[in-house]
């Protein structure tokens, strides 16, 4: 007995040696011995090291005198390694488990009481149970993959890691604290067990100060350039994320760092038991139902409360009103596809299907997404999106990042598949003139070829037509300031917007998060419909409030409605505005991707079929805007080409004409 108590002496003697040479804290919480810091386990005496090691008598190969009782599954044969569709490093072989990585896990997997050493037994504790915030089991895969399986004896290169990883088998931290160990990520590279304090603010046996995210940026590039493949943390260093001074609460839970810009990448990733099984991302505070594992670290911060001293925009609150879906379980967001790849499928790495798939990271790249302090000239992308992927106006070509705004959104919104039709967002007219197989795909609806359009992908002096209602400004949210000036083109988001948003007045956030208006819209912009087409009209608005608070308020935004009525351009504005008709009866919103034989596409002029019917079979729905004529049937009444209108009984007694 007495030698053993002067084993023990002699190696928390030896160990404190040690560890008081690199700071002046010693084992800190590892040192389970009562009164030393630990709150969960006690021991009798002064044990110190020897929980861990042995000096003599070592009974278990391995390195540093190892005492504790190794796992039974050390090797890696039933460990769940951490994978994802951009991991590559381990292949389709479990990696075999590194020596000082098993030694960490022989306590912090579980799978053996904390005090069974090999050497001396059982060492008696209050509890010989890791708690749970600590044990992180055999299901590796939310933690930071580490003991990997190398190829050629080094790590696998990727456009977002230090080159001299892969190079020379060396991190880039300048302090040289984070090491590989043997050419290899183990638990020790960034973990010191016997120093918990270096790090004076995340306590966490972090091997060097860890604050703005240096740790990770030994390992992650933000600045690598790499010919043909896509470096997603490029921009990090002037990211609102990099930069952000609100204050994180405790109720936030994302560590002691005392802003969000020097909390860095914690504020979004946890190194250890991560809400998903990949990119080890952090689960929302409070938790949130029915969210994917992209959205939820977004929702910690943007979902108002008081996890911020000083609150982020509340975007959960927006989306909360008629807005963009987030994901089903069945089509959540994947880093994968916004992969610019060197082959045929990139497209379809960027075009995102289905229609249920909205998560924050698929407009936003929140490692180099910025607050937007000055408004670009459109069509410009926003800063609060940059570095987002994007589709080319044409369709088909991916842009990695996207330049402008539209781009971004013909990932959804143009060619690709499943798209629908949900009645949550309003009422949808059906135009006569079909749009090439997909009334939602909007790429032909804006095309170079189409014969008019909303000025998105190209300038308004495009058309050779007149634009008299056009302002010079666009109107505030208010209805009476100007904002911004008309210029040639305008935004998705100059329509599509939160209802409440910064932009336009507002103190809400930008963008199309979500809105009380229909369709996600900006303002209230009615739908006149009838319950058989050609028929009964059941929602007219007579004599309308022209105004930001009338049915045509989104139109109103660009356009001098109080010109419109004056028939400057179609001698029955005036006539067709008052009796009640909204402007969708006659106008599609977005554009004319083709014309019939009947309507050429001009002033973007394509008839709703649920409102408005063919007089006959033989006669078919057209515009002629030569005498500003409509052939076709509404409201009960025939619109003939000769400008007269009759009833559509056909009785000659009920003919009448129009007013020219």
């Amino acid at each position: 007995m007495r030698i053993r108590t002067l084993l023990f002496v002699c190696a928390i003697a030896v160990c404190s040696q040690v560890a008081v040479a690199q700071n002046t804290d010693v084992l800190g919480v590892h040192n389970l011995t009562a009164g030393s810091g630990s709150q969960v386990y006690a021991s009798g005496g002064t044990l110190g090291c020897t929980f861990c090691h042995a000096p003599h008598s070592n009974k278990t190969a391995g390195q540093g005198l190892w005492n504790h009782t190794l796992s039974p599954v050390a090797g890696g044969n039933t460990y769940q390694p951490y994978t994802s569709t951009t991991y590559h490093q381990t292949g389709n072989t479990k990696p075999p488990l590194g020596k000082s990585s098993s030694q960490c896990l022989s306590c912090h997997d579980g799978t053996v009481g904390v005090g069974e050493s090999s050497v001396y037994g059982k060492i008696p504790l209050n509890t010989q149970t890791m708690p749970a915030a600590e044990n992180f089991g055999t299901d590796l895969r939310s933690s930071h993959p580490f003991s990997l399986l190398l190829q050629s004896g080094r790590l696998i290169d990727s456009p977002d890691m230090a080159a001299s990883l892969a190079t020379n088998g060396v991190t880039a931290d300048p302090l040289h604290k984070v090491r590989l160990k043997e050419g290899n990520v183990e638990c020790t590279s960034c973990h010191n067990p016997h120093v918990q304090t270096i790090d004076t603010i995340s306590q966490n046996f972090l091997v060097r100060d860890s604050s703005n995210g240096q740790m990770c940026l030994s390992c992650h590039d933000p600045n690598r350039v790499t010919s043909g493949k896509v470096n997603t943390l490029t921009g990090w260093a002037n990211s609102i994320h990099a930069t952000a001074t609100n204050q994180p609460m405790s109720a936030a839970s994302i560590g002691n760092y005392s802003t969000v810009g020097t909390t860095a990448c914690l504020s979004c990733h946890m190194p250890h038991e991560a809400a998903g099984t990949a990119r080890l991302l952090r689960p929302a505070q409070p938790s949130q139902t029915g969210v994917d594992a992209s959205t939820q670290p977004c929702l910690t911060c943007h979902s108002g409360g008081s996890n911020l001293k000083t609150a982020a925009p509340n975007v959960s609150a927006e989306f909360a009103k008629v807005g963009h879906p987030y994901p089903l379980g069945s089509n959540t967001h994947d880093a994968l596809e916004a992969l610019n790849l060197p082959d045929t499928s990139a497209t379809n790495q960027v075009l995102l299907n289905n229609n249920r798939h909205a998560t924050c990271v698929d407009c936003h790249n929140p490692h180099s997404s910025s607050q937007v302090s000055v408004f670009p000239v459109p069509p410009a992308i926003r800063a609060s999106q940059s570095g987002v992927a994007g589709i080319s106006a044409d369709g088909t070509t991916v842009l990695t990042p996207a330049v402008n705004q539209y781009e971004n959104c013909l990932r959804c919104h143009g060619s690709s598949t499943g798209k629908q039709t949900l009645a949550k967002y309003g009422y949808l007219p059906t135009r006569d003139v079909a749009y090439q197989g997909d009334q939602l795909n909007v790429v032909p609806q804006f095309s170079s070829t189409s014969t008019s359009s909303h000025a998105i992908t190209q300038d308004v002096s495009s058309s050779a037509l007149p634009q008299p209602s056009l302002r010079t400004n666009m109107i505030q949210l208010d209805g009476v300031t100007q904002g911004r000036a008309m210029g040639q083109r305008i935004l998705c988001t100059d329509c599509h917007n939160s209802d409440d948003n910064r932009e336009f007045g507002g103190t809400g956030p930008n963008g199309p998060h979500g809105s009380k208006y229909s369709h996600i819209l900006e303002r209230q912009y009615q739908f006149t419909q009838a319950s058989v087409a050609g028929q009964a009209v059941t929602t007219l608005y007579p004599s309308p409030d022209l105004t930001y608070a009338g049915p045509y308020a989104l139109c109103a935004k660009c356009h001098d409605l109080s010109n419109t009525i004056t028939n400057a351009s179609f001698t029955q504005h005036s006539l067709h505005i008052n009796t009640g008709f909204s402007c969708s009866v006659c106008h599609t919103a977005h554009g004319m991707g083709s014309v019939s034989a009947t309507i050429s596409g001009e002033r973007m002029i394509n008839f709703d079929t649920n409102v408005v019917a063919p007089i006959s079979t033989s006669v078919p729905i057209a515009y002629t805007r030569s005498s500003n004529t409509c052939t076709l049937q509404c409201h009960g009444y025939n619109h003939n080409a000769d400008g007269s209108v009759s009833a559509a009984t056909s009785s000659s007694s009920q003919t009448r004409t129009k007013a020219k």
